[in-house]
């Protein structure tokens, strides 16, 4: 495919927009104007038109197909929740309007803030992060707040499972932590004799996220938040797969202290796709003093900003009020769903997950006994052995017309597949992606030439992705 500048032809315009009038009074100085005009491509419209166009066919996104990227809730949401976003009176606010102007605003975010106390079972919620990993670095920056407020400065060590996903050693070094890993048991499980071994007066909390990234559900949460509460650290929640659990479990109810939800997957946009994220941190009474202020407050007659609530907050996280468009979509899911569509929903992604690794787990390496959560990792490992791996499972997909799964994560499943159907998918999109995944299965045997050359309908088939990483090109 040819670029702009390749299709480019000297004299040919998209338009012909008439001179200013009046410009030479609003003429810039001398010394700000170019020298030459602008090296830009000269296209019709037309043209134009079809580039960008034949650019988006490119993309795959969650309009397009079935799009089972394990642990990151790629499900469609209505674009009724576009459409609210869009309204004119919200989409025409002005973040530096008086409180007086912008009730209406101000009473739809009271309105969110509310709805995630609920959901979690907190008592303190702040809008303001600007996304999931965002919220994450909120919540530690809270935690090691709390710690040297109490004079415990000492507690510098923060606990992770090896199976977490990779923002939590990020967000907590960020936050100025040490990570210190402990293995799971060979279930797939938290091992609570190995985090018990752990903690120590160092130690300022235990960061992971239940249900696991292998969809299994910690069933010892409250004996581990017991543990790190009586040796004086605190828990964390990763809210990333709370499309499982949603309307039916609470994180503060396991004893986490803090959690960030992914609202913009959980409850609007499918993640990653098309504009910025939405990541609200929920806290207990121990760190709800600390959150970011100004929260929300009503006095019973008017809606407004308040820091009172947070004495020894940590400070702004983001400017104004957070990503606005996002919340409002987020809370548009909420209202037209309800607590039971909520509940709902998640039962019906747990459903979605278990009903596609029922019927894949006797040609596949499943991981974990028993049913899962919203997701579950297969383990191509054994036909690694023959030469076919899961990033050539991955990559004839793509010739099926479904997104790939997520490959080789969580990083102590060899061979990984993590596939995650959310509940918005029907079964006769299920039965189909089964019978994908059941005939590359029975190619890998047969025909794995069909599999380790695949993907054969893309525009690019396998990049060098180890040349691309040590040697990227990042402009033309």
């Amino acid at each position: 495919m040819k670029t702009l500048c390749e299709k480019s032809a000297t004299g040919r315009r998209c338009s012909h927009p008439p001179k200013s009038i009046g410009a030479a009074e609003h003429a810039l100085p001398a010394h700000l104007l170019r020298k030459s005009a602008p090296a830009l491509p000269e296209v019709a419209e037309i043209d134009l038109v079809r580039h960008y166009t034949a650019l988006a066919r490119r993309a795959f996104g969650v309009d397009d197909g079935f799009y089972p990227l394990g642990s990151c809730t790629m499900k469609y949401n209505p674009k009724v929740n576009e459409d609210m976003a869009a309204l004119s009176g919200f989409a025409n606010a002005h973040p530096l309007a008086p409180e007086c102007a912008a009730q209406g605003s101000i009473a739809a975010l009271y309105e969110m803030q509310e709805i995630t106390k609920n959901l979690t079972g907190m008592c303190g919620v702040s809008l303001q992060p600007a996304a999931g990993s965002h919220g994450e670095l909120v919540g530690m920056m809270m935690i090691r707040a709390y710690h040297v407020h109490r004079g415990d400065a000492k507690r510098t060590r923060v606990i992770i499972p090896d199976s977490a996903h990779g923002t939590n050693p990020a967000s907590a070094a960020m936050a100025g932590f040490e990570t210190v890993e402990v293995k799971s048991k060979p279930d797939g499980r938290l091992d609570v004799e190995a985090i018990a071994a752990l903690l120590d007066e160092r130690v300022a909390g235990l960061m992971l996220t239940n249900p696991s990234t292998l969809g299994l559900f910690e069933r010892d949460i409250l004996t581990v938040s017991k543990i790190v509460h009586d040796a004086g650290g605190l828990m964390y929640y990763d809210g990333a797969n709370f499309n499982a659990i949603m309307g039916r479990a609470r994180p503060g109810d396991m004893g986490f202290d803090v959690c960030h939800l992914n609202v913009h997957k959980t409850f609007a946009a499918p993640h990653g796709m098309g504009g910025p994220g939405a990541g609200p941190v929920a806290a207990n009474d121990t760190l709800a003093p600390f959150l970011p202020a100004p929260v929300i407050g009503f006095d019973g007659e008017k809606y407004f900003f308040d820091s009172a609530p947070c004495p020894l907050t940590i400070g702004r996280a983001r400017s104004f009020h957070g990503n606005f468009s996002v919340l409002i979509k987020a809370l548009s899911y909420l209202l037209a769903a309800g607590g039971d569509g909520v509940r709902e929903a998640s039962g019906a992604a747990v459903l979605s997950a278990n009903y596609i690794r029922a019927r894949l787990q006797s040609v596949f390496g499943v991981v974990g006994e028993g049913y899962c959560m919203h997701e579950f990792v297969l383990s191509c490992k054994d036909t690694a052995k023959a030469g076919v791996h899961a990033i050539d499972f991955a990559k004839a997909i793509m010739d099926r017309g479904v997104h790939p799964p997520t490959m080789y994560f969580p990083l102590i499943v060899e061979e990984a597949l993590m596939i995650e159907p959310t509940e918005t998918e029907s079964v006769e999109t299920l039965d189909a992606f089964v019978e994908v995944m059941l005939d590359l299965r029975r190619l890998a045997d047969e025909d794995p030439e069909q599999l380790t050359s695949a993907p054969r309908t893309t525009p690019i088939g396998r990049p060098d992705d180890v040349l691309a990483a040590r040697s990227p090109v990042l402009r033309d």
